[in-house]
C-alpha cells in the first residue's frame, strides 16, 4: 500500500477519534457516569506488580480487552503493542515476533514466547489458539538478566484463566466469509468445595484459503484445527496452591501460498503451483505450578513439558509457473523440550526492613532444561534427504533485588548466569556423495541489569535502565547449504533506555512512554538454505533507535479510546555483512520505520438487561525491507478492523471485519533466485484480505 493509502487510514481514525471526542464533552456536560480504567497486574519481572510501577516497556492485554478485540492468535493480539512486527507464513508453525527489529528463526528465537512459565524453545510451538488466556504481556527490550538466553528482543507472556470455585461457562460459535466456522466451549467450577476446582476449554475452527491456484482452481492456504486445555486448582492450604494445565493442538493447515514477488503484487491471492502441498502440526503441553505465598518469602517452581510434530510439503520450483516441473519438498520435525524452574522471592508484604525510609526487595531463581530436536527434509526427485538431531542442556540462574528508599526511588539491581551444552549430528545425503559431522559446543554468558524508578508525584514515575542480552550459539538443521555453515555464534545486545508512566485525572488516563538504544554485536540472520529454509548466520554489528508510546482513555462510562505508536531506526554497522557482501547503514530487515495503532469502543445501554456496542481500530506499518540487501521492500500499509453488537448477562451476538477496507499488501517475502528462482527475484505471500462475519454465545 502507498503511503497516501496510510495516510488516508490515518485520517479515518482521526475522524472515529474526533467524533468520540465530542461525544464525550456532551455526554460530560450532562453529567453522564465516569468511571476509572482498570488496574493491570503483570509478571513482566516474575512477581505480581501493577503494570504502572513496573520500570519497563510493556503492554498487557486483558482477558477483557482479549475479548473485545476478538483476537484469536498471539499475532492478531500484538497489534495493540507498538514496536511488534510478526514474521509470519500462512502455516502457523512459522510465527516470528520481532521487537524493535529484532527477531530470528524458529530454531532459535530472538523473543521468547512463556505459556503460563514455561519458555518455548522453538517457536514452532509458540503460536497456538488462544484458548481461556488471561492475559498476554508483551515486554520488549533485553530480558536476559531474569529470563537468560533468548530473550534479547523481549519476552511474550501468556497466562491462562485460573479455574474458579463458581459455576461458570459458555458456549459461542461464527460464521465468516471463505467458510469459516469457529466452535469453541468452556467451563469451570468446584469438585472439592474450597480445596479443589477445575477449568476445560477447547473447540474446533476451519476456514478456506484465502489463495487460488491458476492451474487447479484449488485453495492452497486453508486451515483447520483442533484445540483444547484442561486445568485442575488444589489448594491443600490457605497458602499452598498446586495447579495442572495440559494443553493440546492438532493443526491440518494448506500449502504456503509463495508467488513471484511481481506476480502476486499485480494479482493479490493468486498463485501458480504445479504441487500442492500441506503443513500439519501437534502439539502437547502438560505444565505443574507449585506456589507458596504469605510468610516472609514465597516460593514457586514450574515444570512444564512441551512435544511438537509436524509434516509439511510444499513445491520449491518456483519457476515451475511457466510451464516447468515441480520439485516437491518434504519436511518432518520433531521437539520435545522440559523445562524446570524455582524461585525464592521476598514476601509480597514482607520486605527487608533496612530503617524507616529504606527497604529491600529480592528474588533468586534456578531454571534448568532440555532440548532434543529431530529433523528429515529432502526432495525425493532429486535424491536428496538431510536429517539432523540436535541436543540441548542447559541451566540458568538469577538473582534480583530492589532498594526503596523514601517510598520513591527503587534501585534495581540484576544478574543472570547461562550455561548451556549444545551437541548436533547432521547428514546430507545425494547424488550418492554423504556427508555427516558430529559437532559439540558450550555456551556461557553473563546478563546484568541495572534501573532506577522515581514516583515524583502520585501514580507518576519516570525511570532508566541499562540492560545486557544474550543469545545463544548453536548449530542449525539439515537447512544450511554446507556442514561448513552448520554453527553459528553468539548474540550479545546493549539496551539503554528511560520511560515515563503516568494517570491522570482520577484512574481515567493512562500514558506510557519510552526511549531506547540498542547496540547489538554478532547479530544473528536468517538466511535461506537448502529446501528453501531458513539458517542461522552472524551478520556483525547492529543497531536500534527509537520512541515509544501509549494512551489508554475512558472518560466516561461508555466510551474507552486507545492509541500507540513507536518509531525505530534499525540499521547495519560498518562491520556488517550478508553472505560476505556488505550491508552497512541498510536496514534491518522486517523492522518498520513506524508502527502505530488506535482505536475507541463504545457502548450504550438499550434496557438494563441489553447493552450495545461498537469497536473500531486500524493498525498502521511503515515500509521496511525484506532481506539485508534492502533490494526489495514493502511500503507502508494500514488494516482497519470493526465489531458491533449486543450484550446481556448471559448472551452476545455481534458482526466483525477484519481488514475492511481490503488493504493489499505483502507481509513476508524472500531472495529466491537460481535454477528453481522466481522471476522477479523473491517469493512472497499476500496479507489476509477482508474477511468478516457474525458470532454469537450464551454464557452461564
Amino acid at each position: 500500500m502507498k503511503k497516501s493509502q496510510a495516510r488516508r487510514s490515518l485520517k479515518k481514525v482521526s475522524t472515529i477519534l474526533g467524533v468520540s471526542a465530542l461525544a464525550t464533552a456532551a455526554r460530560a456536560a450532562d453529567g453522564g457516569d465516569v468511571v476509572q480504567l482498570p488496574p493491570i497486574t503483570v509478571t513482566a519481572q516474575k512477581t505480581a506488580q501493577e503494570a504502572g510501577v513496573v520500570p519497563e516497556s510493556l503492554t498487557a492485554l486483558t482477558h477483557l480487552t482479549l475479548q473485545e478485540s476478538g483476537a484469536r492468535s498471539v499475532e492478531e493480539a500484538g497489534a495493540y503493542s507498538p514496536d511488534l512486527y510478526f514474521t509470519d507464513f500462512a502455516p502457523r508453525k512459522n510465527s516470528a515476533p520481532r521487537f524493535r527489529g529484532i527477531g530470528a528463526s524458529p530454531l532459535n528465537p530472538g523473543v521468547t514466547t512463556y505459556l503460563d512459565g514455561v519458555p518455548q524453545l522453538n517457536s514452532n510451538s509458540s503460536s497456538q489458539e488462544l484458548t481461556d488466556v488471561d492475559q498476554i504481556e508483551f515486554i520488549r527490550g533485553p530480558q536476559s538478566a531474569l529470563f537468560g538466553r533468548n530473550t534479547v528482543g523481549g519476552v511474550i507472556n501468556v497466562t491462562s484463566l485460573t479455574p474458579s470455585k463458581d459455576w461458570t461457562g459458555g458456549l459461542e460459535g461464527q460464521y465468516g466469509n471463505y467458510n469459516l466456522h469457529d466452535a469453541r466451549a468452556d467451563a469451570s467450577g468446584p469438585v472439592i468445595a474450597d480445596a479443589l476446582s477445575f477449568r476445560v476449554g477447547g473447540g474446533y475452527s476451519e476456514r478456506d484459503g484465502f489463495t487460488k491456484n491458476v492451474n487447479t482452481g484449488h485453495d492452497v492456504d486453508y486451515r483447520s484445527d483442533w484445540f483444547g486445555k484442561g486445568q485442575l486448582l488444589y489448594n491443600p492450604a490457605a497458602d499452598w496452591t498446586l495447579r495442572l494445565i495440559v494443553s493440546g493442538e492438532r493443526d491440518r493447515d494448506g500449502d504456503y501460498p509463495l508467488g513471484d514477488l511481481a506476480a502476486i503484487r499485480a494479482n493479490p491471492h493468486t498463485v501458480s503451483l504445479r504441487y500442492e502441498g500441506y503443513a500439519n502440526r501437534d502439539i502437547a503441553s502438560p505444565t505443574l505450578v507449585l506456589s507458596h505465598q504469605g510468610g516472609a518469602v514465597d516460593f514457586v517452581a514450574t515444570s512444564g513439558g512441551v512435544w511438537w510434530k509436524t509434516y509439511d510439503s510444499t513445491d520449491l520450483n518456483y519457476a515451475a509457473a511457466q510451464g516447468g516441473f515441480p520439485v516437491p519438498h518434504f519436511n518432518q520435525e520433531e521437539d520435545f523440550q522440559f523445562t524446570q524452574e524455582f524461585r525464592l522471592a521476598s514476601g509480597k508484604d514482607a520486605p527487608i526492613k533496612l530503617g524507616d525510609q529504606a527497604e529491600l526487595k529480592w528474588q533468586t531463581g534456578l531454571l534448568v532444561f532440555t532440548q532434543n530436536y529431530k529433523q528429515d527434509t529432502g526432495e525425493p526427485s532429486f535424491g536428496s534427504d538431510r536429517q539432523a538431531d540436535l541436543d540441548d542442556v542447559g541451566v540458568g540462574v538469577y538473582g534480583q533485588a530492589t532498594l526503596t528508599l523514601f517510598d520513591k526511588l527503587d534501585l534495581i539491581a540484576g544478574a543472570r548466569f547461562d550455561y548451556e551444552s549444545k551437541r548436533g549430528d547432521l547428514l546430507n545425503a545425494g547424488q550418492g556423495v554423504v556427508s555427516r559431522a558430529s559437532l559439540g559446543s558450550d555456551f556461557t554468558e553473563g546478563s546484568p541489569q541495572a534501573a532506577a524508578a522515581y514516583r515524583f508525584a502520585e501514580k507518576q514515575m519516570f525511570y532508566g535502565e541499562v540492560s545486557r542480552g544474550y543469545k545463544a550459539g548453536g548449530f542449525n538443521n539439515a537447512t544450511a547449504p554446507s556442514l561448513s555453515l552448520a554453527a553459528y555464534g553468539k548474540e550479545y545486545s546493549l539496551n539503554y533506555e528511560v520511560g515515563y508512566k503516568g494517570t491522570f485525572h482520577d484512574d481515567r488516563l493512562k500514558v506510557t512512554a519510552a526511549a531506547f538504544y540498542t547496540d547489538w554485536s554478532r547479530l544473528q540472520l536468517n538466511h535461506i538454505g537448502v529446501g528453501g529454509q531458513t539458517y542461522i548466520a552472524n551478520a556483525g554489528g547492529a543497531d536500534s533507535k527509537g520512541l515509544e508510546l501509549e494512551l489508554a482513555a475512558r472518560p466516561v462510562k461508555w466510551l474507552e479510546l486507545f492509541a500507540g505508536v513507536a518509531y525505530d531506526d534499525a540499521r547495519f554497522l560498518s562491520d556488517a555483512s550478508d553472505g560476505g557482501l556488505g550491508v552497512s547503514g541498510n536496514h534491518i530487515p522486517y523492522a518498520p520505520d513506524y508502527t502505530a495503532n488506535a482505536g475507541a469502543e463504545l457502548t450504550y445501554e438499550l434496557c438494563s438487561a441489553v447493552t450495545a456496542y461498537v469497536r473500531g481500530d486500524v493498525e498502521l506499518y511503515g515500509g521496511f525491507a525484506y532481506d539485508p540487501s534492502n533490494q526489495a521492500s514493502q511500503s507502508a500499509y494500514s488494516i482497519a478492523n470493526f465489531r458491533g453488537g449486543m450484550r446481556g448477562k448471559h448472551w452476545f451476538a455481534e458482526g466483525w471485519a477484519r481488514n475492511a477496507f481490503d488493504s493489499n499488501y505483502v507481509p513476508i517475502a524472500i531472495a529466491y533466485g537460481g535454477f528453481l528462482g522466481a522471476p522477479s527475484g523473491y517469493v512472497g505471500e499476500s496479507g489476509a484480505p477482508v474477511t468478516f462475519g457474525v458470532k454469537a454465545g450464551i454464557l452461564f
